[in-house]
């Protein structure tokens, strides 16, 4: 387990971007319940984390595919870091909707975006892939070459990964799932009885309550 992983796993618990409440579930949009809530928006009105992100995002682009064309953020939650990652390597910028505009030029892609450029994809979240890979999708149909996909956080769900194999697109994380759950049991902010909880619910999160 990289020490990264473990930085940005300790950082999250640490500003209560992601939350964990076995005993007190959440329920997601989906209507899924979920012991665990994850709002990476928060990493924003953080200056230390959000460099801390910033610079991992860069740090592992270098490393998988050295310096791409563009970087694209996915709407809305990965917009934000996208620019700053983008920014940070000097290169262009673009985000993708979840769809196209009803008005005006009606883009799903915002920005300049030429064909047969090199992407590398940014997202906040990853839970079973779906959204996420409609931006990589629109981007192929842009004629882009999407490298690859980061994203900060992922539950690690079986269907996920699956999505990610039949799209034929690597995805790699920041930090993930087991990393935080070994992070907030050194921490304290779980009890060791809740561990078994959080991960029988990972395997099955459509039909735990």
């Amino acid at each position: 387990m990289s020490d990264i992983k473990k930085t940005i796993a300790r950082e999250l618990l640490q500003i209560k971007a992601i939350k964990l409440s076995p005993a007190n579930p959440f329920t997601w949009a989906s209507g899924w319940k979920s012991p665990i809530y994850c709002d990476n928006r928060k990493i924003l009105s953080y200056p230390k984390t959000r460099d801390i992100v910033k610079n991992a995002f860069a740090d592992k682009i270098k490393e998988l595919y050295g310096i791409p064309d563009v970087i694209a953020g996915v709407a809305t939650g990965a917009i934000a870091h996208g620019v700053l990652v983008a920014e940070l390597l000097k290169i262009p910028f673009v985000y993708v909707r979840s769809s196209s505009k009803q008005h005006g030029l009606t883009n799903q892609i915002e920005g300049e975006l030429k064909s047969g450029q090199k992407v590398v994809v940014i997202e906040d979240l990853v839970s079973t892939g779906g959204s996420s890979l409609k931006a990589v999708e629109a981007l192929q149909k842009a004629d882009a070459r999407v490298l690859g996909m980061l994203a900060i956080f992922s539950y690690g769900f079986d269907v996920a990964e699956e999505n990610f194999i039949k799209a034929n697109c690597k995805l790699d994380t920041l930090t993930d799932y087991f990393t935080l759950i070994e992070m907030a049991a050194e921490r304290d902010y779980i009890q060791p009885e809740e561990i078994k909880t959080l991960q029988v619910w990972r395997k099955k999160p459509e039909n735990w309550t």
